[in-house]
């Protein structure tokens, strides 16, 4: 139960932390949705570094690693938006915003990731 709970809570702020990031930048008039791509690459940063700590010398416990890595930042990023937006360019005829978001999203998410991982070797 108890790590249920720690999920939770960190999922929980890192929802409402991304919810907050996509009201400020996400922009209504263009359809960019900044916010939800600001979201996914600084959690797949957070990732990176929370899991190379983690990896480096074992200074984070299991219960860190659920309140951060698995609440958290799966809680603050979102695949499932990132698909809707996706399908808003698609369904609008704009394939160029779905083009450069998909692949700037994939790119700059694994660089991410691998930038955080590098950060704390």
């Amino acid at each position: 139960m108890k790590h249920i709970l720690l999920v939770f809570f960190g999922g929980g702020i890192g929802s409402v932390l991304r919810y907050l990031i996509g009201k400020y930048l996400n922009n209504a008039e263009t359809g960019i949705p900044y916010g939800t791509f600001t979201a996914n690459i600084l959690g797949s940063l957070l990732i990176g570094i929370i899991l190379g700590l983690a990896l480096k010398n074992n200074t984070i416990t299991q219960n860190q690693l659920l309140l951060l890595a698995s609440g958290f930042c799966g809680g603050f990023t979102t695949f499932s938006t990132f698909a809707y937006e996706n399908h808003v360019f698609l369904k609008s005829g704009d394939f160029t915003s779905f083009a450069i978001y998909t692949i700037a999203t994939f790119v700059l998410g694994f660089l991410a990731v691998f930038l955080g991982m590098f950060l704390v070797k």
